[in-house]
């Protein structure tokens, strides 16, 4: 699947996910879109204290922010598929759409 099947809002998610993996220089980038259409944007987190993935900082900063559900989120990564900490954060907003994409934006998997 490329990035041209995708809905225009989901496609969005992808390009902000990329950018933000781009620019911090992390394993993974991940973007969410909230019931009203709010974005949120993040990359995972590796301290020695603390360890989160993208899709976990991203779907804590939408809670944090007064969202009750998500319409979609997507995972940039290496990985072929989310772990399961990942799909389970996005199942507890009854998420929809997770679209998992490579670091040059092909899509792998999208549900």
């Amino acid at each position: 699947m490329t990035d041209t099947t995708l809905d225009p809002e989901d496609n969005k998610i992808i390009v902000l996910a990329r950018s933000a993996r781009a620019r911090n220089g992390t394993a993974q980038g991940a973007a969410v879109r909230d019931e009203t259409g709010r974005t949120y944007v993040a990359t995972d987190v590796a301290l020695p204290s603390l360890t989160l993935t993208a899709l976990q900082v991203a779907v804590a900063m939408a809670v944090s922010s007064g969202a009750r559900s998500l319409e979609a989120a997507a995972l940039v990564t290496d990985a072929d598929e989310p772990g399961d900490a990942d799909r389970a954060v996005v199942a507890d907003l009854g998420t929809p759409v997770l679209i998992t994409a490579g670091p040059d934006g092909t899509i792998r998997q999208s549900r």
